[in-house]
């Protein structure tokens, strides 16, 4: 008998509008050659001067990108982002991410200094999920366990049991579920449908969703498979079901990319941030890496393939940062303390997953002592 798959419950919560129109206006023009390797060469004179490290995510520009692997940092994704930082030596993590990538550096190495290069870059599903509505949402449920995806605030962080990525949130959902844990999902409302559908765990979701996976189209893609017969379709589960649905390969960054290398295709159509495009050509250089359709561009959104606050990140913003010392994230020492206790049993959840250890033994049962 297969698994019973509970009804979907959307809450009222909606997420506020996420207005983009500042976001690209911030957006710094592309540097003539000569300019980038004038900045690249101050940022390794600075990241040696000032004791310091780049951890760049796989959705900003590939400038950055480059260079923080050039440099002895690391591209990936955010949870590797603070788990690398908090493993290096240096005293001082340049975050070219998102605000919630900073705060998650933050609490995972408080001892260290974290600067981005800039501090309004956000995220949608970030926004959509303020923390006092939120808590007014657990208060609502207070039955069920508390499980959030990365992509939120130190805040929610802190209200929550467990922390989650997209690579670990199917295995820690199932192992919760089957020791009797129905569940509290927040944000993004297509991962969570994805991982109830996947598990047939008893989840009410939080009605947020990511400004650019939420714009992939089915009817589109779908004509674009068409004219690539022989291509294969790499989807991230923040996109919606029926992009999900066809799909060749459902999963991370880590798994796009895992997926673009295994999978014996010439052609791949990519349904998540444009950004990953240049990792993805980089290790696959005989493959053809081709972007899912969209909604289309408009004045406020040049390409809703791409995250506006992520293309806030620049080489001329690192530098400035590294020369100054500004935009420096703090986490109140208290919330940090609140907002490890999810992140730390996820961890140790995914090492002893890693290690070949029961990993769901770390998963209480409901109504145990």
């Amino acid at each position: 008998m297969g698994a019973v798959i509970y009804p979907v419950i959307d809450v009222e919560f909606e997420q506020p509008a996420c207005p983009t129109r500042h976001a690209w206006a911030r957006v710094p023009p592309e540097p003539s050659p000569v300019d980038r390797a004038a900045l690249k060469d101050r940022i390794r004179q600075l990241l040696k001067a000032r004791n310091s490290v780049m951890v760049s995510h796989y959705y900003v520009h590939p400038d950055l990108q480059d260079l923080a692997e050039e440099t002895g940092g690391i591209v990936s994704d955010s949870l590797e982002m603070a788990r690398f930082g908090r493993d290096h030596a240096a005293q001082t993590l340049i975050v070219s991410g998102v605000r919630f990538m900073g705060e998650t550096a933050k609490i995972l190495s408080p001892e260290k200094r974290v600067l981005m290069p800039d501090l309004d870059a956000t995220c949608s599903l970030d926004l959509g999920c303020p923390n006092e509505e939120f808590s007014a949402f657990c208060d609502a449920h207070p039955d069920r366990t508390v499980v959030v995806y990365a992509n939120t605030s130190a805040a929610v962080k802190a209200r929550a049991d467990w922390l989650v990525t997209s690579s670990c949130a199917l295995d820690i959902v199932r192992a919760l579920k089957d020791k009797g844990h129905r569940i509290l999902w927040a944000p993004d409302k297509h991962l969570g449908a994805y991982i109830q559908r996947e598990t047939g765990a008893d989840m009410v979701l939080w009605q947020g969703s990511c400004i650019v996976h939420d714009e992939f189209k089915a009817f589109e893609l779908e004509a674009l498979k068409k004219e690539h017969p022989r291509a294969k379709v790499l989807v991230h589960p923040e996109s919606p079901a029926e992009v999900v649905a066809l799909a060749d390969a459902v999963g991370s960054t880590s798994a796009i990319l895992k997926a673009a290398h295994e999978l014996d295709a010439p052609e791949f159509i990519v349904a998540t941030d444009s950004g990953m495009m240049h990792k993805l050509r980089a290790l696959n250089p005989g493959k053809t890496f081709i972007e899912a359709p969209t909604a289309g561009n408009s004045a406020t959104c040049k390409s809703c393939a791409h995250c506006p606050w992520m293309a806030m990140n620049s080489l001329a913003c690192v530098a400035h940062v590294l020369e100054t010392g500004v935009n420096e994230v703090h986490v109140d020492p208290a919330l940090s303390l609140r907002a490890r206790v999810p992140i730390d049993r996820m961890l140790a959840f995914t090492a002893a997953l890693k290690a070949g250890r029961p990993a769901g033994a770390l998963v209480p049962r409901i109504g145990a002592a």
